[in-house]
C-alpha cells in the first residue's frame, strides 16, 4: 500500500460556475421526470435517450443505468413456443435487418439469413468462467447432442443413421465435435485482449480493493436528509429553515455533533462539514470547492456527477422536478435544487472517502487516494479457449457441421464465424426476436383495419358520447354502441382541451390538469353555492374536517411511544372493527360511504375571466370568451362532429379509485397529467353551453345547433361508476334523452366491468354482469387489493381517424382510439394540431409501461409490497431506500412490452407534410420509438411510414368473425384474445 503525507485537495477552481451549472443541467436530463406520486404522470422513461434510435437508445441507457435493453432469450422463446411469436415473424425480421447480406453464404451451404434464423429459434446459452467450467465438467452437455436441432442440421451432419447412434457413439461424436471447436478457436487469431474501462464512480474503486461500500455510508444519510427536506407533511417535524436550500439545511444540521452519529464516518463528515460552513459556501460554490478537493478534472467533472447522481437517481430525479416543476408539488413547495443534492451527495463522499483511506492505511490526499485505485483497476484477461470454444460449439450443432468439416475450417473461416457470433450476441439476438414480437402483434392489427368494412355512419345519432382516447375507454365504447346502436361515441384527450390549474371545493391546492408539456396559464376554482348546498353541505364540510383533524392526530400520535400506547389501549380495539370491515367485505365500507354527508358537492366551476383578481396558480382566473371558443373549436372541428350535433353530447374524463395505493394517480388521466378528467369535461360542456362562446364559433366556421345540450361527467375506471355534473341544468325537453342515455351507460358498465373482471385470477369466468360489476367495486374499495384495476396493462395500438373504421371491432382494451375525420382537414392543419396534442401522451404511456416491465425493478418500480410512501413525493422499498420510480409490477404483469402502432387515417403525403413540420413527431417515428402507417382514407391500404420511406402492408392473415356481441369472443377466456369483427346475431337486433 503506498503512503504519502497527507495534504489538501489543489487551489480553488477557476472553472466558472455557469460551466458547471451547465453539467448539472446536462445531468438533470438523464435523471426520471416522474414528479410527485400524487401527480403521477406516464411518460418515456428514456426521455433522455430520444435523439439516439430506439435499439441504441436502449443498449445506451442499460450501460449508464443498469438495466436490461430487452426481455430474456428465454421469455422470448416462450412466446415462440406458444404461438405469440411466428418462425415467419422471425424470419421476415432477420430478412429486413440484413437485407442484400442475409442471401451471402457464411458456412456450408448455409446462408447468413439461415444460419442466424437457427441461432435465433435456439440459442446459445451464455457461459463463461466457473459457470462453462461448472456446465462442461457436470452436465451431459458433451455426451449428447442439443435435443432442440433442427432436422436439417441433425441430416447435414454427414453421418449415417445419426438418429440411430448409441449413447456411446454419440458421446464420441459430440466429444469430437468438441475438440474439433476447441483446434478451431487456437487456430483462429486470438481476440485482442481489451483494458477494463476503470469504473467511473469511487464506490466501486473501493470495493474493488476492499469489502467497504461508500454508498452504504452515503445513502443512509443523505435519504434521510433529502426525505426530511423534501416533505410534505408526513413527518412529525419540518426541517428548520428550509427555505435556504438543501445544501444550506445540510451544513447548518451537521457541521457540529450531528455528523458524529452519521456511522463510520462521522467523525470525517464533521470536519468536512464543519470547513464547508466556515468558508460560508452555498450549494454551487461548495459543490465546485468539493470537485477540486477530489481532484475531479474539467474533462472528468460530468461523468463523474453524473455517476454519483444516479446513484440515487429516485431522489436526485425528484429534486430536479421539484425544481422545474414547483407548482407539482402536493402541499408546500421547497427552493429545491439539484446542484445543492449534489454538493450535499459530494460532502458526504468526501468523509466517506477520507474514512476508506484511513482503513485502507493511506496517509495521502484524496487526489492522491482516487489516482492509486483507478491504477489498481486491472484489464480483463482476454477468453480462454473453452470460451472460444464454446459458441463454436453450439454453432456448429445448429448449422450441422460435422467434427470432420469443422477440422477443415482455415483460420480465417473461423474468423469469420466467431464474428458472426460477436454480431449476432445476446443483446442483437434479444433485439431481433423483440422486433419479431411486436411485428406479429402490429400486423395483426392492421389485418383486422384492411379486412374489417367500416361501418355506415348514423345519420341522426340519437346522443353523443365523447370519451378520453384512452385504452380503457375501448371496452366502454364497444359495449355502448351494442347496447344503443344509435348512440355516436369520439376519442379525445381527456383533458378536452382545457388546460388549467384545478381546485375543487373541498381542496386546500390548486393542481394542474393537462399533459406535463403545458404549463397552464389559467385558474379555474369550483365554488360551492350555499344556497344550493344547504344545511347538508355545511354538515359535510364539518364531518370533513372533523375527519381530516381525527386523522393526523391519529397518524401522527399512533407513530409515538407514549401517545401511541395510549391510543392502542382506549381506541386501538375500536379501529379493529372498521378495519376488519374494509379488508374482509369492501362493498360494505363502499355502501356506508355512499350513505354519507356531503358525497355529492353542490357547486358550479369559476370558469369566466375575472379581471382584477389574482389567482393562485397561472396567469389569469377563468377563461375569456373568445378563449373559450379556441378550446371548442380545437376539439369539436377534428372529430367530424361538425357534420351532426345530436341533441345531447355527453363528454366523459375519466379517473380511478383505490385504497392504500400510493401509486393511485397512475391510474388517473395521463392527459390531465394523472389528474381526474371530469373537471375538464366539466368545464368544456360549460364552455360550449355558453350562447356567447357558440356565437363566437359561428364567426369561426363551426355552428352548434341551438337544440344540442353538453353535459360533462366522468368515469371511474377502476369501479366503474358513471357520473354526471349540472344535470339540473338540462333543458327539460332533452330529459327523456338524458334517461335513455343514462339507462344504457348503466348497462353497458356493467357489462365493461365483466370483461374486465375476466383478467382478474379472484373473479371467476362464469360471473354474470352484475355480480363482476360488484366484483370490481369492491377491488376499489379493498384495503388490502394490490390491484384495483390493471390500468394501462395490454395497451398496444392507436387509431387516429373516423370511429366507422373501428366500430364493430373487438380490440381486446389495447387501442388508443382517437376521433379525426379527414374529410373536414383537406390541409391536414388539424391533424398536425391534433397530434402534436395526443402523440406525447399515447407513446408516453405505451414506453413507461413497456420500460416498466423489460425491467421490473431497474426501470419500474418493482412490487407494490414493500412500499412505504416517503415525503408524500414518491415511495422507497422499506423502511430506507431510494425512490421507487418507474410503475410497480402489479401494474404492468399482464402487459406485453411493445412500441405503440398508430395508424393514422390520412394520404401518406398529408402524413409526410406533418412529419415535415414537426421534429418532435419525425423523431418518435424516425427512430423507432413507435410505429406509424398511414391508413386510405378513401380504401383500406396501409402504408407503414417514416419521413423518408415508405411500405405498403400486405395482409397476412384473414380476419376471424363473431357471431354475437362482445361477449360471444371473450367469455370464458383470461388471456389476451385475437381481433375479431363482431356480426349482431338475429337474437342481437330482436
Amino acid at each position: 500500500m503506498p503512503s504519502t503525507r497527507a495534504r489538501r485537495g489543489g487551489p480553488p477552481s477557476t472553472e466558472p460556475r455557469s460551466a458547471l451549472a451547465d453539467i448539472v443541467d446536462h445531468i438533470g436530463h438523464l435523471l426520471p421526470a416522474q414528479g410527485p406520486i400524487h401527480v403521477f404522470i406516464h411518460h418515456n422513461t428514456l426521455h433522455a435517450f430520444e435523439h439516439l434510435p430506439f435499439d441504441d437508445a436502449v443498449v445506451e441507457a442499460g450501460r449508464l443505468f443498469g438495466c436490461e435493453p430487452y426481455l430474456t432469450e428465454d421469455r422470448y422463446r416462450g412466446e415462440l413456443r406458444r404461438g405469440r411469436i411466428h418462425t415467419s415473424d422471425v424470419r421476415a425480421t432477420l430478412a429486413e435487418d440484413l437485407g442484400a447480406r442475409g442471401d451471402e453464404r457464411v458456412v456450408g451451404r448455409l446462408s447468413r439469413l439461415e444460419l442466424r434464423y437457427r441461432v435465433l429459434l435456439r440459442g446459445v446459452p451464455a457461459r463463461t468462467g466457473p459457470a462453462l467450467q461448472w456446465t462442461l465438467d457436470e452436465t451431459d452437455v458433451l455426451e449428447r447432442l442439443r435435443p432442440d436441432l433442427p432436422t436439417e442440421a441433425r441430416e447435414s451432419f454427414g453421418v449415417d443413421g445419426l438418429n440411430d447412434l448409441s449413447p456411446e457413439e454419440e458421446r464420441r461424436y459430440v466429444r469430437a465435435l468438441w475438440d474439433a471447436c476447441r483446434d478451431a478457436a487456437q487456430r483462429a487469431a486470438p481476440p485482442e485482449a481489451q483494458s477494463r474501462p476503470a469504473p467511473m464512480r469511487d464506490r466501486d474503486l473501493v470495493l474493488g480493493v476492499s469489502d467497504m461500500d461508500l454508498d452504504a455510508w452515503v445513502h443512509p444519510v443523505l435519504i434521510r436528509v433529502s426525505g426530511a427536506f423534501l416533505d410534505q407533511g408526513l413527518g412529525d417535524w419540518t426541517m428548520p429553515g428550509r427555505e435556504r436550500g438543501l445544501h444550506r439545511c445540510f451544513v447548518d444540521l451537521y457541521h457540529r455533533r450531528l455528523a458524529r452519529l452519521c456511522g463510520p464516518m462521522g467523525a470525517a463528515l464533521q470536519r468536512v462539514v464543519r470547513e464547508d460552513h466556515d468558508r460560508g459556501h452555498d450549494g454551487p460554490a461548495s459543490l465546485a470547492w468539493s470537485l477540486d478537493q477530489l481532484g475531479v478534472d474539467a474533462s472528468e467533472r460530468e461523468p463523474f456527477l453524473r455517476g454519483e447522481a444516479l446513484a440515487l437517481r429516485g431522489f436526485a430525479g425528484m429534486v430536479r422536478q421539484l425544481e422545474l416543476r414547483p407548482d407539482r408539488v402536493p402541499a408546500t413547495a421547497v427552493p429545491a435544487r439539484l446542484e445543492d443534492f449534489l454538493a450535499v451527495r459530494l460532502l458526504l463522499l468526501r468523509a466517506a472517502l477520507a474514512h476508506a483511506g484511513s482503513r485502507l492505511g493511506f496517509d495521502g490526499s484524496l487526489p492522491e487516494l482516487r489516482a492509486w485505485l483507478q491504477r489498481e483497476a486491472t484489464a480483463s484477461a482476454p477468453p480462454s479457449t473453452d470460451e472460444r470454444a464454446w459458441p463454436l460449439f453450439h454453432l456448429a450443432q445448429l448449422a450441422g457441421l460435422s467434427p470432420q468439416l469443422v477440422r477443415g475450417l482455415g483460420p480465417d473461416a473461423v474468423g469469420a464465424l466467431e464474428a458472426e457470433l460477436t454480431e449476432l450476441d445476446g443483446t442483437a439476438r434479444r433485439r431481433l426476436l423483440h422486433r419479431a414480437y411486436e411485428r406479429h402483434l402490429r400486423h395483426r392489427f392492421f389485418d383486422a383495419l384492411t379486412q374489417h368494412p367500416p361501418a355506415p355512419p348514423l345519420a341522426a345519432p340519437a346522443y353523443q358520447a365523447a370519451f378520453c382516447l384512452d385504452d380503457r375507454e375501448e371496452s366502454m365504447r364497444r359495449h355502448l354502441e351494442e347496447v344503443d346502436p344509435e348512440a355516436e361515441t369520439f376519442g379525445v384527450a381527456g383533458f378536452f382541451g382545457v388546460a388549467m390549474y384545478y381546485r375543487a371545493a373541498t381542496d386546500a391546492r390548486a393542481r394542474p390538469l393537462c399533459p406535463v408539456a403545458i404549463r397552464p396559464r389559467h385558474f379555474v376554482a369550483e365554488v360551492a353555492d350555499e344556497e344550493r348546498a344547504g344545511a347538508r353541505g355545511r354538515l359535510a364540510r364539518r364531518w370533513a374536517r372533523l375527519g381530516a383533524l381525527v386523522d393526523k392526530n391519529v397518524h401522527l400520535g399512533s407513530r409515538r411511544a407514549r401517545s401511541g400506547a395510549v391510543l392502542f389501549a382506549t381506541v386501538g380495539v375500536l379501529w379493529v372493527v372498521p378495519l376488519v370491515v374494509g379488508v374482509v367485505f369492501p362493498w360494505v365500507r363502499r355502501g356506508l360511504a355512499r350513505m354519507g354527508p356531503g358525497r355529492r358537492r353542490a357547486g358550479r366551476l369559476a370558469i369566466e375571466h375575472a379581471p382584477g383578481v389574482t389567482p393562485p396558480l397561472g396567469d389569469r382566473a377563468g377563461f375569456t370568451v373568445e378563449e373559450m371558443a379556441d378550446v371548442v373549436l380545437s376539439q369539436l372541428a377534428p372529430i367530424g362532429m361538425r357534420r351532426r350535433f345530436a341533441p345531447l353530447v355527453l363528454l366523459f374524463g375519466h379517473g380511478s379509485t383505490s385504497l392504500n395505493n400510493p401509486h393511485a394517480s397512475a391510474y388517473d388521466c395521463g392527459a390531465c397529467g394523472g389528474g381526474h378528467g371530469g373537471p375538464n369535461a366539466r368545464a368544456f360542456a360549460q364552455m360550449a353551453n355558453d350562447p356567447r362562446v357558440r356565437e363566437r364559433l359561428a364567426q369561426l366556421g363551426l355552428a352548434i345547433p341551438a337544440g344540442t345540450w353538453f353535459v360533462g361527467g366522468e368515469r371511474n375506471t377502476s369501479s366503474n361508476e358513471i357520473s354526471l355534473y349540472d344535470e339540473d341544468l338540462v333543458p327539460g325537453g332533452l330529459r327523456d334523452v338524458l334517461a335513455r342515455a343514462k339507462q344504457a351507460l348503466d348497462d353497458a358498465r356493467r357489462r365493461d366491468a365483466h370483461e374486465r373482471a375476466r383478467r382478474f385470477e379472484s373473479a371467476a369466468l362464469w360471473l354474470p354482469p352484475d355480480a363482476a360489476l360488484i366484483h370490481v367495486e369492491a377491488r376499489s374499495d379493498d384495503l388490502a387489493q394490490p390491484r384495483p384495476e390493471l390500468g394501462h396493462a395490454t395497451n398496444a395500438v392507436c387509431l387516429i381517424g373516423r370511429r366507422e373504421r373501428t366500430r364493430g371491432l373487438f380490440l381486446d382494451r389495447r387501442a388508443f382510439l382517437v376521433s379525426y375525420d379527414p374529410s373536414d382537414d383537406p390541409s391536414a392543419a388539424l391533424l398536425e394540431g391534433l397530434l402534436a396534442a395526443v402523440v406525447p401522451v399515447i407513446a408516453g404511456i405505451s414506453l413507461e409501461y413497456l420500460f416498466s416491465h423489460v425491467d421490473r425493478s431497474g426501470y419500474g418500480a418493482g412490487t407494490k409490497l414493500p412500499h412505504n410512501i416517503s415525503a408524500l413525493v414518491g415511495v422507497m422499498d422499506g423502511a430506507q431506500s431510494d425512490l421507487r420510480t418507474g410503475l410497480p409490477w402489479q401494474m404492468v404483469e399482464v402487459h406485453e412490452p411493445v412500441r405503440v402502432a398508430l395508424v393514422v387515417e390520412a394520404e401518406v403525403s398529408a402524413l409526410r407534410r406533418v412529419l415535415a413540420r414537426s421534429d418532435a413527431l419525425r423523431r418518435l417515428v424516425d427512430h423507432e420509438w413507435l410505429y406509424l402507417a398511414a391508413l386510405d382514407p378513401g380504401g383500406d391500404a396501409i402504408v407503414e411510414l417514416t419521413s423518408t420511406s415508405a411500405r405498403p402492408y400486405t395482409v397476412e392473415h384473414p380476419l376471424s368473425v363473431c357471431r354475437g356481441r362482445s361477449l360471444r369472443h371473450y367469455q370464458g377466456r383470461r388471456g389476451h384474445l385475437p381481433f375479431v369483427a363482431l356480426e349482431p346475431a338475429a337474437e342481437d337486433l330482436a
